[in-house]
């Protein structure tokens, strides 16, 4: 891509450009350890605040894992101000290009983590509590995300009507890695149970646990969004040494798993009208989970099981005759008739509806995985991330469809140097032939006002593009 990060350029020149509002779906904050535990203390005490305060003196890998830089300092320090002073962050957000932006919190990616039953719903209270305190005087042209602890169902029920019902918040973000210990290892060994966590999901493999945590939020009219990334201890970006080894891709990897354990656990079929939004993974990896989904289902479909891959069904004087003609002293028609069905290939002799994959999923073929992807799926990309081209290419994706990317800044991190380069870096797309006009408004405007106004067709009231949103309301929801 060309580079306009070195001219004078800024965001305000790209958004003067534009015939439309530019609406920011995941910029962040960085919390002050401070005023998180002043809130901590308020909702639980001291010796709850001296516990949490210890806690996050820790290395939370436990592997001592070298320090990381991930917030702006040196010539950056505005940014870092701008994401500590949402004060600030309102007043910059014109210079950055944007009118209005949903922000989630820094700290608030390891606090979807806590697992201690006493201490998780304490900080998770106290976090949104700060959030809507630290948000209320700038709600015009920025919106925090509340934190939902997913551990416990009736926890997460009970905190969703809290953030929306009396916090006033709009926004959510959930965890959807749930690390929990190996049963066998708690009872036998518990001192030992946080190095053997398995990995699950909420969307797939627990019933209909999670449903009444999904009804809610159709209720509440809030998107549940992901911002995990499959990193740390046992996962393939596991490094002790090398952060951008752990980092690179790993939030494609988070939200990966997230949307198929969605999909093959049947939620978006339960819930038709929930929306969910996966952040920071770009929208590359929802591209070839979209198109690989054509294949599996062509090829593993129940009638393409029974007609295909039944054992019952193996011609097993075909084997035979065929060893006579083309097999040696091992592979002998005696030894193939008395055993046809090798174990290396699961001949598990059942019925076919036993190994439909696709059951509960409501797919009965390609318009329901393109419906899916098109109503229920949004994808957060960063600006300079290219793969977003591939969102829009109907040559390439089944049905001409587009993946429904949303523009995530991730103003207040690392990888945004200067928050007023961002709008320009994804202007790139545009400059470079990857993108066209009516997709970049689809990337900065028209999808995220169709995920959360879906939803919520109040989502925008109050804020700086809600006579615009109204007009044109119809169109997106």
């Amino acid at each position: 891509m060309t580079s306009h990060g070195e001219n004078s350029l800024t965001g305000a020149d790209i958004r003067a450009r534009l015939d439309h509002p530019v609406v920011d779906a995941d910029g962040h904050m960085i919390e002050c350890t401070f005023a998180v535990l002043d809130f901590v203390r308020q909702v639980g005490g001291m010796e709850i605040a001296n516990r949490y305060e210890d806690q996050l003196k820790l290395d939370p890998t436990g592997s001592g894992r070298r320090a990381v830089w991930v917030g702006n300092s040196g010539p950056g320090s505005i940014d870092r101000a701008t994401a500590m002073l949402p004060k600030l962050y309102r007043a910059r957000l014109d210079e950055a290009g944007i009118d209005y932006g949903v922000v989630y919190g820094t700290l608030a990616l390891s606090v979807l983590r806590v697992d201690d039953d006493e201490l998780r719903p304490v900080v998770f209270r106290a976090m949104n509590m700060l959030y809507a305190d630290m948000f209320k005087e700038v709600s015009d042209r920025l919106t925090p995300a509340a934190l939902i602890p997913m551990s416990d169902p009736d926890e997460a029920v009970s905190e969703l009507e809290f953030a929306v019902n009396e916090l006033g918040l709009k926004a959510i973000v959930v965890n959807t890695m749930l690390q929990r210990p190996a049963p066998e290892v708690l009872a036998e060994a518990p001192h030992l149970a946080h190095l053997s966590l398995d990995l699950t999901s909420p969307g797939i493999d627990v019933g209909r646990v999670y449903d009444p945590v999904w009804a809610k939020c159709v209720e509440l009219g809030v998107v549940p969004s992901c911002h995990n990334a499959f990193r740390g201890r046992g996962s393939t970006h596991g490094s002790p040494s090398n952060y951008c080894f752990n980092s690179l891709n790993s939030f494609g990897h988070g939200s990966e798993f997230f949307c198929r354990s969605l999909i093959f656990g049947g939620v978006p079929h339960r819930f038709p009208d929930l929306k969910f939004c996966f952040l920071e993974g770009g929208a590359g990896w929802a591209a070839q989970l979209y198109n690989s989904l054509f294949e599996y289902w062509e090829k593993r479909k129940l009638d393409s099981l029974s007609r295909n891959l039944d054992p019952a069904k193996l011609d097993i004087d075909l084997l035979v005759e065929m060893a006579k003609i083309y097999g040696d002293e091992r592979l002998t028609p005696e030894r193939i008739r008395a055993e046809p069905h090798q174990p290396g290939t699961t001949q598990l002799f059942v019925p076919p509806e036993e190994l439909d994959d696709f059951a509960g999923t409501g797919i009965n073929g390609g318009r329901d995985i393109l419906r899916i992807f098109d109503k229920n799926f949004y994808f957060g990309s960063e600006a300079d991330d290219r793969m977003t081209a591939v969102a829009f290419d109907t040559k390439l994706n089944h049905y001409g469809a587009k993946m429904n990317a949303v523009l995530g800044s991730d103003i207040g991190h690392w990888d945004v140097p200067d928050m007023t380069k961002v709008m320009v870096e994804a202007y790139e797309l545009v400059d470079d032939g990857f993108m066209d006009e009516e997709a970049f408004r689809d990337f900065t405007y028209g999808n995220v006002v169709r995920m959360h106004a879906g939803m919520n067709p109040a989502f925008f009231k109050g804020t700086i593009v809600e006579q615009e949103v109204a007009a044109n309301l119809e169109k997106f929801t």
